[in-house]
């Protein structure tokens, strides 16, 4: 079991705090503050007990430059409302700086400050030098709370174990707990629901699932490949023709297993992605050649819909269509509502799930909101997280 922040005396002590604030902008305002609300259990853990909380973040790929648009500003003022206290920051284009190491020196029990966008700097995503030992050198304590980036072996996510005791925060203890649980002692049926449309980044999760799982739901824009590999006729839809003789192979195993896939029956489709002028739905083997499939359709809906209200377990990741536009949002959201009305435990593995359930307003109703898309599939994937195996054992 990893070490939180719990285990560690924080009183009077300078604490790097690795939060994930790399949020949506949209005309230099934030668009969604979830993954900052999702960080305040921590940070007002630290501040009550009396830390010194140095904040650290990413914001979208300035590679290694400063790039005004994507400075982390405005996540400062942001937390100064949250928090109801100021939260100092400096926009110092190289991140660490004499300012930057005063400010840190000078910071009393309680107060917090946050460093610029860790990847102004270029030597953040190779966790290489001289940037880790800078930052290193502003605390005593490292607190990894980045579930989103965990995945990732940066100088601000992993490399920062290098050099100082490292503890979790209550957000990574959270996802740990939520996704660790439902991968490896779910309480059955457990179903898990897998959308998107690239096969070939799912299929190492689905391979790890399909030993734990009693059921996987197919949907999205990966459902075209598998019915290519099916035989049938897929018409313009999306394919991913690489992942072909997989999906195939895919099927075999989980027949063997005895796992049960289940995949689309009927799918809404439209001759343009764009215009959408023409919109029918087909069953699954007679797609015509002009069309173009975009969201699961209403039998397939009825049929996803029985094999998740009899679940207990539910991990989702993938929307079923592209819900993105209205007229084919209607799949999605229906599994989305079947989730809200379940009792299952029921965790959304980020990315476009975790968009979807908030466009429909049903975050609240989830049992489980994930903050990282790339890491929750890595988890469920079975791979080792960087960000969480440079955490300390109790």
């Amino acid at each position: 079991m990893k070490k939180t922040v719990r285990d560690v005396e924080v009183k009077g002590r300078r604490v790097l705090c690795r939060c994930d604030f790399n949020v949506p902008m949209k005309d230099g305002k934030i668009a969604d503050d979830f993954r900052i609300v999702s960080s305040l259990p921590t940070i007002r853990y630290l501040i009550a007990n009396g830390a010194k909380v140095i904040l650290m973040s990413h914001m979208g790929k300035p590679k290694g430059e400063a790039k005004p648009e994507l400075s982390l500003a405005p996540v400062a003022a942001r937390l100064t409302e949250l928090l109801g206290q100021e939260v100092k920051f400096t926009s110092c284009p190289t991140v660490v700086c004499d300012c930057v190491r005063e400010m840190a020196a000078g910071l009393q029990d309680g107060e917090v400050m946050l460093l610029e966008n860790t990847r102004y700097r270029a030597e953040e995503t190779k966790s290489e030098e001289p940037f880790t030992g800078e930052l290193a050198a502003l605390g005593e304590i490292f607190v990894n709370d980045a579930f989103g980036t965990a995945h990732r072996d940066h100088s601000s996510t992993a490399g920062l174990a290098r050099y100082l005791p490292a503890v979790s925060g209550f957000l990574i203890e959270k996802e740990v707990k939520f996704l660790g649980d439902a991968v490896e002692n779910p309480e059955r049926p457990f179903v898990a629901i897998m959308g998107g449309a690239k096969v070939g980044d799912k299929i190492p999760v689905i391979e790890n699932l399909m030993k734990k799982v009693d059921t996987i739901i197919i949907g999205g824009g990966m459902t075209y490949t598998f019915f290519k590999a099916m035989g049938y006729e897929i018409g313009t839809s999306i394919l991913d023709e690489d992942s072909i003789e997989l999906s195939k192979e895919l099927l075999a195993k989980a027949d063997k297993a005895g796992v049960k896939i289940m995949l689309p029956v009927d799918t809404v489709c439209t001759d343009d992605f764009e215009e959408n002028k023409r919109v029918e739905i087909f069953d699954a083997d007679k797609i015509p050649a002009d069309m173009m499939g975009m969201d699961i359709g209403p039998k397939t809906v009825e049929l996803y819909r029985a094999e998740i209200a009899a679940a207990k377990t539910v991990v989702w990741n993938g929307p079923m269509g592209v819900f993105e536009k209205p007229k084919f949002e209607a799949g999605t959201r229906a599994i989305a509502e079947v989730l809200a009305e379940s009792d299952a435990v029921t965790i959304i593995g980020g990315g476009d799930s975790a968009a979807a359930v908030d466009q429909f307003g049903l975050k609240e109703k989830m049992t489980h909101v994930s903050t990282g898309g790339g890491a929750s599939m890595e988890f469920l994937e079975g791979k080792v997280l960087p960000g969480i195996a440079c955490i300390e054992e109790k």
